[in-house]
């Protein structure tokens, strides 16, 4: 259970679609072969009267090239916006418009899930989203909650961080792969990390299946998605043709949703490389004994 909550939390960030408006579509996935694990996260284009929206799925820590990768293609929208509660200050959020003041400090829960981030992606070798994706740039839109919002909104529906990611994990109990906890620790103690992502790696390309089949609604998905929109709606009333949507991967069913729902069709999907893990060589065969007439011959 501890291993699926905290894959839980970690996720708490061109194949044509030709036919596919009303069938269900993934937003991340693990392809495998001898050699290496991949997990990735797609790029998912949506299209109506000329104007594109991009959904970006997001894994809050990963390996350096995939986050270059994507600050070069956030480059290339209009606006692109992106989820981060109490980042209003940042890029040409809400508080320029909307004078939202945010708090000083991180509310301590959100402050232990950045530690526990911190702490994952220093013992796998990775790096963290908030440290790798520039923030600054000037087509950057917040469009989450504040944390003021956030936490008012938790407590009148009577939710907390623990609970949702417990909600999560129990969605995957049936699960066929499923971190072994031995392997896990044995993994920790010997400092292996590539053996630990490969533990990992299945129950994180599964999380955003298990987030998005959760039922009713939620402030970690529903509320914040709901805010999003409303500033997608502003944003293109300002006229923009070209814009992203960065949020984790496991918001990205309901806004698949919301956009078919407003006209907007799906056209076409990319996929990036989030984690690249190497697989141990097999060991090699031991040659075969010579027998007592070989050994004669030579």
């Amino acid at each position: 259970m501890m291993n699926r909550c905290l894959a839980s939390a970690i996720l708490l960030g061109s194949a044509a679609l030709a036919a596919l408006a009303d069938e269900p579509v993934r937003f991340i996935q693990v392809i495998e072969d001898e050699s290496a694990a991949r997990l990735q996260t797609a790029v998912t284009r949506y299209e109506k009267d000329g104007t594109t929206v991009d959904l970006i799925g997001a894994i809050h820590i990963a390996d350096k090239a995939y986050f270059e990768e994507l600050n070069e293609r956030f480059k290339g929208y209009d606006a692109l916006l992106f989820e981060m509660v109490g980042g209003e200050r940042l890029g040409r959020g809400a508080a320029a418009e909307d004078a939202v003041q945010a708090p000083d400090e991180d509310p301590p829960a959100a402050a232990g899930i950045q530690q526990i981030y911190s702490m994952m992606s220093r013992f796998l070798n990775l790096s963290g989203q908030t440290e790798s994706i520039d923030y600054t740039a000037k087509n950057f839109v917040h469009a989450d909650l504040t944390h003021v919002e956030f936490t008012r909104l938790q407590e009148e529906r009577g939710e907390t961080l623990l609970g949702f990611a417990t909600e999560a994990s129990a969605a995957g109990e049936a699960d066929d792969l499923q971190p072994d906890p031995a392997k896990i620790m044995r993994a920790v103690l010997a400092g292996q990390t590539n053996a630990l992502k490969l533990e990992l790696i299945h129950t994180l390309g599964r999380g955003g299946d298990r987030l998005g089949a959760l039922e009713g609604e939620n402030v970690i998905i529903t509320d914040r998605n709901q805010r999003c929109m409303e500033v997608l709606d502003r944003e293109l009333g300002k006229g923009w043709k070209t814009l992203g949507i960065f949020y984790g991967a496991g918001h990205l069913a309901d806004f698949d949703k919301r956009l078919l729902e407003r006209g907007f069709a799906r056209r076409d999907q990319t996929w990036l490389t989030a984690w690249d893990v190497p697989k141990p060589r097999p060991a090699a065969e031991p040659e075969p004994e010579a027998t007592a007439d070989e050994k004669a011959a030579a």
